[in-house]
């Protein structure tokens, strides 16, 4: 049985997207769960992007940090995981579990643009691993 961690006022959580987050927010950090999608074999644009504004402004700065990553992918999701762990490899994070991958089996144009709707079973790792973030810091 799964048993939930309150760390509510021990933990401070920032959701931000790709796009809202800077070095500054990176380096205030202690810890970190990317969560993306993978377009095409890779990273989504919006991550991507994300690391190569960011890579170099916090390299050797964030080292040692514990990390989680989430992928949502049609199909594989094997390409974002490896691109991503090599990115946070060259940072030297370090993982707190293995990457998870949701696959929500969208392969016809149309199911591939249409809004997620994710299932409480494919949520449930996420949960585990932000919960497990936060016992590391609390």
């Amino acid at each position: 049985m799964l048993q939930e961690l309150s760390a509510d006022e021990q933990v401070g959580v920032l959701l931000q997207t790709a796009d809202e987050t800077g070095g500054a927010d990176l380096l205030k950090a202690d810890a970190y769960l990317f969560c993306a999608p993978e377009n095409l074999g890779a990273l989504s644009g919006a991550m991507k992007e994300f690391f190569d504004r960011h890579y170099y402004a916090v390299l050797d700065r964030i080292s040692g940090r514990p990390y989680g990553l989430l992928i949502a992918a049609g199909s594989d999701g094997s390409g974002a995981v490896r691109q991503a762990e090599r990115i946070c490899t060259g940072w030297r994070l370090r993982a707190v579990a293995p990457a998870h991958i949701v696959n929500t089996d969208a392969q016809s144009a149309q199911a591939i643009l249409a809004e997620k709707k994710l299932a409480e079973h494919q949520l449930e790792p996420a949960r585990v691993m932000g919960g497990t973030l936060a016992a590391l810091l609390a």
